[in-house]
């Protein structure tokens, strides 16, 4: 099978000189340890999770930024060219290194930058070593008879630091030991880690030197602090010789290879890696788009290392970058996409088991604890969601072992679910619904807090809470029968909760009430969450009352990126999201299109009309957006309004998850010539 990198992802001096559309577009890399890599293509920070490096010095997601910049600095005879570009206060921008861009491309997950000065052309390329905490910087000037007698040397800073990712940067509070030995530099901090940045192809200089006041505009518009400072620890000059790779490392290991060429090509062969084995386990990749193999690449950004006593090859999901961790209910409905539309067997089990680990009273953590912490467990749906990764996972894999193993855990589930668990989560007996809530916490993924403030309550008795209840008493039933064991009490669970389920029809308008049984009685806001009533793999509602829910959400909050999270006739509806964080987290879910919600409605779709072509052309507008944002990964959120632009993490697993998922299913209906049979789909947020 001849697998290719997909490169479409590329612009030239149109956009790269173009300092706005530039600094929009972001490069994000991933080391399967929590780790990651990101940056503008202009080379600019603006926001304070850019970095070269930052790794989690506390694992699992203790991450600090380690290495901020790598500014290089083209002589050539005589004469100086930078090749990067800083954004001081004030919005000056000097150096202006982004002029000389002539192209920008990603190599699979790998950025390249091609610079043009005259006739020499220097390529510059960016990767972070799989399954370390090492990043890579190389440079290479291309052969060309008219410019190889001229003599050329690269002189790169390198700007460091030492604080949480989340902050930003007092220069009292960072003052390393710098030792520099043999073209080697070790950078010391007392309590957290020795940075380690060797060059090759030439030598580097210690340096102590202090550049305060980046400005970071994407943090001023977020309402929090706009500026950082970084120290410039040393400088590297290279010597920059035609058709050679020259370059630093920067690592937090003893044995970082310094061989940049071995080093690019394992991180190519990883990626070639992940395609291959996608399409050799997964047939209904074989033949993909081009678009859909960028996401099978972005997919592995997200699932990372999580190492427990008695697990130690755990794994688990980061739920976006920069700033999630792995969530339980994110981890859930990614998974499918994530683990079993790309392959991915045994990651996907060794997940599930992580988490089997942290079941309590029937409840998957909301938040998955940190080194030492306690989980936190106010979430409704994630066991739920668990449930439905479980059944996605036997689909796939037909692995009765594990669901022999797990099974208890499962049960459990369902067993406090019934008598009743945390916050109010119980089985109402007389209609069969799942009820939840108190005052003060936030359960469903309509989950914004802003203080003491819980901005969609939703106490009562959720509509997606109770399609995916729905949903799991029919796969428990499967399960049970499939290993034999006694399916009856599942089925008479299920049968109750269907006929409970009516009572979320609302005459009105067709759909389905959001939450039944709150404390003002019946909440007939219209928002994406019916949408799971069709889009889950068992449907409490009839084919006509799917079409009927499908109608009112094409209608009222369909667009090209997925749902929006709140009608626009609504009065509480926010058309874009922004401002500081009372304005943004206040907004959350009062408006803004969620990414993940397309493939919902993509499937849920599919299932009324039996139309693949259709449901291809839902997923479609997401190839425009990998060049947009993060390039080749897809955003948590976009404006409720026209025209949609991209907003919160630029980088979110079940953005990514969910169109893998939704493809990877509508294309088994369209190659299996059997567009009547309804197609499963498992997916979801915090």
């Amino acid at each position: 099978m001849n697998v290719e990198l997909p490169n479409f992802i590329r612009f030239g001096r149109e956009i790269c000189g173009d300092l706005e559309q530039a600094e929009r577009r972001e490069w994000w890399l991933a080391n399967g340890l929590g780790g990651y890599a990101a940056g503008t293509i202009a080379g600019t920070l603006t926001r304070r999770y850019h970095g070269l490096l930052v790794a989690p010095v506390n694992p699992p997601l203790g991450r600090v930024l380690v290495a901020a910049k790598a500014d290089a600095t083209l002589r050539l005879d005589g004469q100086d060219f930078p090749l990067f570009a800083n954004r001081w206060a004030g919005g000056t921008i000097d150096p202006q290194g982004h002029v000389h861009i002539e192209s920008f491309h990603l190599d699979g997950r790998m950025p390249v930058w091609r610079f043009a000065l005259a006739d020499t052309l220097v390529e510059m390329r960016i990767w972070m070593e799989p399954g370390a905490n090492t990043t890579y910087v190389a440079f290479r000037r291309e052969q060309g008879s008219s410019n190889a007698e001229r003599e050329a040397e690269l002189r790169v800073k390198l700007l460091v630091n030492a604080r949480d990712h989340h902050g930003y940067t007092q220069r009292d509070g960072f003052n390393p030991v710098i030792e520099g030995e043999n073209g080697r530099l070790r950078v010391r901090h007392p309590n957290w880690f020795t940075l380690r940045a060797q060059a090759r192809g030439g030598v580097i200089h210690s340096d102590h030197s202090w550049y305060e006041n980046f400005e970071l505009p994407i943090e001023r518009e977020r309402g929090l602090h706009e500026f950082d400072t970084h120290l410039c620890v040393g400088q590297a000059h290279l010597n920059l010789h035609p058709g050679e790779w020259t370059g630093v490392v920067l690592s937090l290991h003893d044995d970082a290879s310094p061989y940049l060429e071995e080093a690019m090509r394992r991180f190519r062969a990883h990626d070639l890696g992940q395609l291959k084995r996608a399409k050799v386990q997964v047939p209904a990749l074989t033949e993909a788009p081009d678009w859909i193999d960028q996401l099978i690449l972005a997919s592995d950004s997200f699932i990372f290392s999580r190492p427990l006593p008695g697990i130690e090859d755990g794994e688990s999901v980061i739920a976006g970058y920069p700033w999630f961790g792995d969530w339980g209910r994110d981890t859930m409905i990614a998974l499918p996409g994530l683990a079993l539309a790309t392959g991915r067997y045994e990651s996907a089990r060794r997940i599930l088991n992580t988490f089997a680990r942290f079941v309590d009273k029937g409840m998957l953590p909301n938040v998955f604890p940190g080194a030492g912490d306690a989980p936190d467990y106010n979430t409704v749906d994630a066991a739920l969601w668990y449930i439905e990764a479980w059944r996605a996972y036997l689909e796939s894999t037909s692995d009765l072992p594990a669901l022999r193993e797990v099974y208890p855990v499962l049960a459990d589930i369902i067993d406090w679910h019934c008598k009743g668990t945390r916050y109010g989560i119980q089985l109402d007996s007389d209609d069969g619904l799942l009820r939840a809530g108190e005052v003060g916490v936030q359960l469903t993924w309509m989950d914004a807090k802003v203080g003491d403030w819980v901005v969609t309550p939703r106490i009562g008795k959720p509509v997606e809470i109770n399609a995916l209840w729905f949903n799991a008493l029919e796969s428990m039933a499967s399960f049970a029968e499939r290993l034999g064991k006694p399916a009856d009490a599942y089925r008479q669970l299920a049968t109750q909760a269907r006929e409970g389920f009516r009572r979320f029809l609302n005459p009105n308008n067709g759909g389905l009430y959001d939450v039944l049984d709150t404390p003002d009685g019946m909440d007939a806001t219209i928002r994406p969450n019916q949408i799971f009533a069709v889009s889950l793999p068992h449907s409490p509602l009839s084919t006509e009352e799917q079409q009927r829910v499908v109608n009112l959400c094409g209608r009222e909050l369909f667009t090209s990126y997925g749902l929006r999270s709140l009608s626009p006739g609504h009065h509480d509806y926010r058309p874009r999201y922004q401002g500081g964080v009372w304005e943004r987290d206040g907004s959350y879910h009062q408006g803004p299109v969620w990414g993940w919600l397309l493939a919902h409605y993509a499937i849920a779709e599919l299932r009324i009309t039996g139309d693949t072509t259709l449901a291809r052309q839902r997923l479609s507008p997401l190839r425009d957006h990998l060049m947009d944002a993060g390039l080749g990964t897809v955003s948590e959120i976009f404006d409720g309004s026209a025209p949609h632009r991209a907003r919160g993490a630029p980088s979110q697993a079940w953005s990514v998850a969910c169109a893998l998922e939704a493809w990877w299913r509508l294309e088994n209906v369209r190659q299996s010539n059997q567009p009547s049979e309804r197609p499963l789909l498992a997916s979801g947020h915090r």
